[in-house]
């Protein structure tokens, strides 16, 4: 997913990107929307796509903040956090959505890391995701795992987070509602269908991160097999661009000011094609919002 143009990033003329560092301000920042009074949350996508996925979501009243899988090495979790602004001190909790290995094989390392920072904090993952995924068996033996089930509200870093069920192969899958004080968070990826329990917990977020994993067409016509195809755009699979896009409409509200497009496939998708479908709902309804995609190998902070 590296090698796609950057002109094409968020769906951008090479005009305004170079405008936009002519004024020294970073592609996120320039296509920012700016934040509402009640602002209370951060999102920190540090790696989102089939490779690996870690996001942080941050408290801006006290810096602390959580961090959403580590399907990516350590390296890279520690250069993003900097980048981000945030200090790695402050974490305070890692939820884990689900077992496959590109939201989990980067967890055993980080805890070392973590460790040797002299840093206690506990990981959070459902019961049957622990039992069916060696990395986070591997980092038990670091850190305290507590229990984490569909329904599930905690208190972590200052915010709230309520766990909902999504509909994906695995042994359990998890999204989040996260929120501190007014202001709402909305975390979904790796789901083939917006189930009731998801779709409610989305109500009402100023920044909504939603899987725009496929575009049909190119999924039909790619690489893979059809079995994997089949996979893919199963409802245990992932949402395609219009199923994102559908989910979006239901979900606009005057609150609503940042969406982030994730987990974009690497073969079955371009960067381009999930920002223009989601902003197509946006300009359709007259709607405000801003709309960027997360990418597999460099932060998007919003």
């Amino acid at each position: 997913m590296g090698t796609m143009e950057e002109t094409n990033e968020q769906g951008l003329s090479r005009k305004q990107i170079e405008e936009a560092r002519s004024n020294r301000s970073s592609l996120q920042e320039a296509f920012r929307a700016t934040p509402s009074a009640n602002a209370r949350l951060r999102l920190h996508v540090l790696a989102s796509g089939s490779k690996g996925n870690a996001s942080l979501v941050e408290n801006v009243a006290t810096g602390e903040g959580i961090l959403i899988d580590c399907g990516i090495c350590k390296r890279d979790v520690l250069s993003r956090s900097v980048e981000a602004g945030f200090d790695l001190s402050k974490l305070k909790a890692v939820l884990v959505t689900h077992e496959h290995s590109d939201h989990t094989k980067g967890l055993k390392v980080l805890y070392r890391e973590l460790v040797k920072r002299g840093l206690e904090v506990p990981l959070y993952a459902n019961q049957a995701t622990f039992a069916n995924s060696k990395p986070i068996q591997e980092a038990s033996e670091l850190t305290e795992v507590v229990g984490l089930d569909a329904e599930d509200q905690l208190s972590l870093a200052g915010m709230q987070v309520l766990a909902f069920g999504t509909s994906h192969d695995a042994a359990s899958s998890f999204g989040f509602r996260i929120w501190a004080e007014n202001d709402v968070l909305g975390f979904m990826t790796d789901t083939g269908v917006v189930t009731g329990a998801a779709h409610e917990a989305l109500q009402g977020c100023r920044i909504l991160a939603l899987e725009a994993n496929h575009d049909p067409i190119m999924l039909k016509n790619g690489p893979y097999p059809r079995a994997l195809q089949e996979r893919v755009s199963s409802e245990f699979g992932h949402l395609s661009n219009e199923q994102a896009s559908e989910e979006l409409k239901s979900l606009l509200h005057p609150g609503l000011e940042e969406v982030i497009a994730m987990h974009i496939s690497e073969n079955n998708n371009t960067y381009r094609l999930p920002v223009e479908c989601l902003r197509e709902v946006i300009q359709r309804e007259s709607h405000s919002a801003a709309v960027v995609c997360a990418y597999q190998q460099r932060l998007v902070s919003r």
